[in-house]
């Protein structure tokens, strides 16, 4: 094993296994069909199976990838396997990656990571301390990084994103506030742009259909005179989602669902990056094993996670307060 230690947010782990990973799945749901997929069809790994509560809903997924089996217990199909996958309710994984990486698994979680950043630190620790490669599914960035907007060489000086629509006609994600459901995916693209820690952070936001926030806005300071203003809902009329982001030099405005781009800056920006990017949850898949087996470092690591969940704890605490205030 080899570690690159550079801070505490991209301190990792690259691995030295040999030949292919095996690799299972915690969680039959939406997600973990994809990561399913993704895994079963690679060359550097061999699926092994899954592992879900409800058997039948594991049997359904086995069946659809045609390869693996279902197993019957967390213990039995880490066992079996070189690495996890976490694609539980959120509230679970937090539970679900310690039991993983206290069993000297590599894993892969995806967002959030932790639902407290003191224990998404303890988590992303936990990794380096066992010489494990630990990676978190904010696979948007690798979506930034090919539009070219992680290789300005400029520090933004504002930043603004809306990322709204209905609810899940299913209640997928539920469990959790919007803020940890989709407002966390801006809050780590935000923290990179600016590339630096929060300093200041204020938030607000209502229940609609669960008894959680189901609509949260936030503001947050980087920096000396870096701001950002986020909007995240999962009871809006329409799906929207956009990102305005303001420099010295212009302005590039982004909106996702059209796939456009504004742009009055010098920037090389990507409007559409599928010719370059077709699948970015196959590319972090196939990143996390890459890391495992040594040919790269992880691109999005332990820390990066850790610091996307302490940021939308505080904004979730500040929005909760207002709530209760008011």
């Amino acid at each position: 094993m080899k570690r690159i230690e550079s801070s505490a947010r991209t301190a990792t782990v690259v691995g030295s296994h040999q030949g292919k990973v095996r690799v299972g799945v915690i969680g039959a749901g939406v997600f973990g069909g994809y990561h399913a997929q993704k895994f079963a069809s690679s060359f550097h790994s061999e699926f092994v199976g899954v592992f879900d509560l409800n058997i039948e809903n594991a049997g359904k997924l086995v069946a659809k990838i045609g390869k693996g089996e279902v197993f019957s217990s967390f213990e039995a199909i880490a066992d079996a396997c070189d690495a996890l996958v976490i694609a539980t309710p959120a509230s679970s994984h937090a539970f679900l990656t310690r039991k993983a990486l206290e069993a000297g698994k590599h894993a892969l979680v995806e967002k959030p990571l932790a639902l407290t950043g003191v224990e998404a630190r303890a988590l992303a620790k936990l990794a380096l301390d066992r010489d494990l490669v630990l990676s978190v599914g904010h696979q948007e960035r690798l979506v930034f990084e090919a539009m070219g907007l992680f290789a300005t060489g400029e520090r933004p000086k504002r930043v603004e994103a809306v990322r709204m629509g209905p609810a899940s006609p299913d209640g997928r994600c539920e469990d959790v506030s919007v803020v940890f459901d989709l407002m966390i995916h801006d809050l780590d693209l935000t923290a990179e742009l600016f590339g630096g820690d929060v300093r200041g952070v204020d938030g607000s936001g209502h229940s609609a259909h669960t008894r959680l926030l189901d609509h949260a806005t936030s503001e947050l300071m980087f920096g000396v005179n870096g701001h950002a203003r986020l909007a995240a809902s999962r009871c809006a009329e329409k799906r929207e989602r956009w990102m305005k982001i303001e420099y010295a030099s212009g302005t590039v405005e982004i909106d996702f669902l059209t796939r456009t781009v504004k742009n009055t800056t010098a920037f090389n920006i990507r409007a559409d990056v599928s010719a370059i990017l077709p699948d970015p949850l196959k590319a972090a898949d196939e990143a996390f094993l890459a890391a495992i087996q040594g040919r790269a470092a992880p691109v999005i690591t332990g820390g990066v996670g850790a610091r996307a969940a302490a940021m939308a704890e505080m904004v979730e605490s500040c929005a909760l307060a207002v709530t209760v205030a008011a």
